[in-house]
């Protein structure tokens, strides 16, 4: 029986953008049902032509970009392969003054945190 996984992402540094792509990439690729809400300062990262490097936090991050596939395609892959949603925050949209249009085509319907916690009652929820 595959299991329900939701993640929040608020952080915009590299190495917690990329822990929390790589969970829902493999959780979604081995039939996990998988869930991603992005917000405050993770948004900006799929915003259309956005091609920003997110900080590294620590030396490990600046390890991050030498054979390791990036952040924003194993989110893409997880939408791809195992049918994962990414939900934006529609508050940090609103913020952001930004439309669902501006955002990868991957990404699914504006989504408020509300919805997205009552959604995930009972199922793992991981922050980053």
């Amino acid at each position: 029986m595959a299991k329900k996984l939701h993640i929040v992402c608020v952080s915009g540094t590299r190495e917690k953008l990329q822990m929390a792509s790589m969970i829902a990439s493999v959780a979604a690729a081995t039939g996990d049902e998988v869930s991603v809400f992005f917000s405050m300062n993770a948004v900006k990262y799929f915003i259309r032509g956005n091609t920003d490097e997110a900080p590294a936090e620590g030396e490990f991050g600046a390890l991050l970009g030498k054979g390791v596939p990036p952040f924003r395609q194993l989110f893409q892959h997880a939408a791809d392969l195992g049918d994962a949603s990414l939900l934006p925050c529609s508050m940090a949209l609103d913020l952001l003054k930004i439309t669902h249009d501006d955002l990868d085509p991957s990404f699914g319907p504006p989504t408020g945190l509300t919805k997205f916690l009552s959604d995930a009652e009972g199922a793992q929820l991981l922050s980053f």
